[in-house]
């Protein structure tokens, strides 16, 4: 009998549930239930509403019953380094603080000053991004903290709330930047400078551990499925590279969605001086493996562009008119923290521009070409990068997730870095997903089997370098950010 599973997949501006089978060697996927997601500013602070993305998974899963499949499992991955706290009945103390809000501007300077950066890198092998769990805990409200019981990263509270069982599943948790690389463990001297003790956190679990069936409770209220969850790599990066249909040693990715990461998968972590230097990370996977990858703004800067013109285009749209436009008529630092969360991404970049002596783009056309144009300079330049810290080669770039239907920005990408890039699927995060419950119900047997079904399974576009004067246009590039950098 054919088995079902199903994927809850929930990023920073939407979340879906994926139904995925395995039918005559290929894995074919299905959309039952998609929504929205969103941080609001209630009590102070941009938060999460947690319950609501909890009644979204209930209604898909009501869907699943109501299309006739009365058993499945199912995974959850979501978004890194948010978190909710419990008390000691199970109950959530606040709903969880976006990574976005400004609560930890200046919290690395702060704990850092007594604590070297280099030292926290050697430890940890996690880069230093304002928002890891590492400096929203550092400052967290410390009467709520003494209240918590447990502290659970978003994917992991989400389980809880199913089934009951509390983990720290570890493809998300080395993210908080508190896991030591060599022990194996939350570091207890990190946890000292943030007023935490171990025993605030789940017991850590691997990739494709059952937590169980969902309580009977929930059925009594919903008519729901049979299902058993999985721990699946719960960090939706994690689940994306996963989900990518790389072949042999020599390619890297680029999960590329509300965020950009890119970087290769390894067997050990590299915490060298340079790698410390270009502020690359070493985050955990599954089977073994690491994560080494530069976390670069993405696409949320389009996504706003598109909200602060009313959604009036939509992305498919602003890609068409992008393409109608001149590339590189101005260059942006897309990783300035300015662009992570303005009250206007259209007034900030057209500030940015005047701020710097450039043309300031006013059309749709221009303001997304302009972002496009950027990121690809930046891909190019990271990619760079990654081969000399590696010390690989790198021949193939594999872009996985929303932005691999951007042709404009896939094709720029191909040119600059000089790369054939291999664009799709663009559901590798839920696909890597179902791949994790496939493995852990035999399935499938492993990753290199479940990668080369991937690439059986879904289309990819090949991009290949066009002629122009890339390099010429790259060194521009480095020279602008190296004069802004200098005032």
């Amino acid at each position: 009998m054919m088995r079902n599973y199903l994927a809850v997949d929930i990023g920073a501006s939407s979340g879906r549930l994926i139904l995925g089978n395995v039918r005559d060697g290929k894995i074919e996927i299905q959309e039952i239930h998609r929504f929205k997601n969103g941080f609001s500013k209630t009590d102070g602070h941009d938060r999460w509403d947690i319950d609501k993305l909890i009644n979204e998974i209930f209604i898909g899963l009501e869907k699943v019953k109501k299309a006739g499949i009365n058993e499945c499992v199912l995974g959850i991955d979501t978004w890194a380094v948010d978190y909710v706290l419990i008390d000691k009945s199970g109950k959530k103390l606040a709903d969880p603080i976006s990574y976005r809000d400004t609560r930890t501007i200046g919290a690395i300077d702060k704990l850092t000053s007594t604590y070297p950066k280099q030292y926290i890198y050697e430890k940890t092998g996690i880069q230093f991004l304002e928002f890891n769990t590492l400096y929203q805990l550092y400052t967290e409200d410390k009467e709520l903290l003494k209240l918590a019981d447990k502290i659970l990263l978003i994917p992991d509270y989400i389980g809880y709330v199913l089934t009951g069982k509390a983990v720290s599943e570890v493809t998300n948790s080395s993210t908080t930047q508190m896991l030591n690389l060599r022990e194996k463990l939350f570091d207890t001297d990190l946890l000292n400078h943030v007023h935490v003790t171990e025993d605030k956190f789940a017991p850590l679990v691997e990739s494709g551990t059952s937590l169980g069936g969902i309580k009977e409770e929930w059925y009594e209220k919903y008519d729901l499925p049979k299902c058993e969850v999985i721990a699946v790599a719960s960090h939706d990066t994690a689940s994306a590279v996963l989900g990518t249909p790389g072949f042999g040693d020599n390619w890297a990715f680029l999960s590329s969605g509300t965020w950009s990461l890119l970087g290769m998968e390894l067997t050990v972590p590299n915490t060298s001086e340079v790698a410390y230097k270009e502020n690359y990370t070493n985050e955990w996977g599954a089977y073994g493996t690491y994560r080494f990858l530069k976390n670069i703004m993405g696409l949320w800067i389009v996504q706003e562009i598109a909200r602060n013109f009313d959604y009036t285009y939509s992305f498919a749209e602003m890609a068409e008119q992008a393409e109608k436009c001149e590339p590189f008529q101005q260059f942006i630092d897309v990783n300035d923290q300015r662009f992570n969360n303005p009250e206007n991404m259209v007034k900030e970049i057209q500030n940015y521009c005047m701020e710097t002596g450039q043309k300031v783009p006013e059309t749709i056309g221009e303001l997304t070409n302009c972002i496009y144009s950027n990121l690809a300079l930046c891909y190019a330049i990271e990619l760079e990068k990654l081969r000399r810290i590696t010390d690989r080669s790198v021949q193939d770039l594999h872009i996985v997730g929303g932005g691999s239907n951007v042709h404009f920005l896939n094709q720029l990408t191909a040119n600059l870095a000089n790369i054939h890039v291999y664009a799709g699927p663009s559901e590798a995060t839920a696909i890597g997903n179902l791949l994790v419950q496939m493995i852990s119900k035999n399935e499938i047997s492993n990753i290199k089997e479940a990668r080369a079904m991937t690439r059986q399974s879904f289309e990819m576009t090949t991009y290949k370098p066009q002629d122009g004067n890339w390099q010429e246009v790259i060194a521009d590039y480095k020279q602008f950010l190296h004069s802004i950098k200098k005032h």
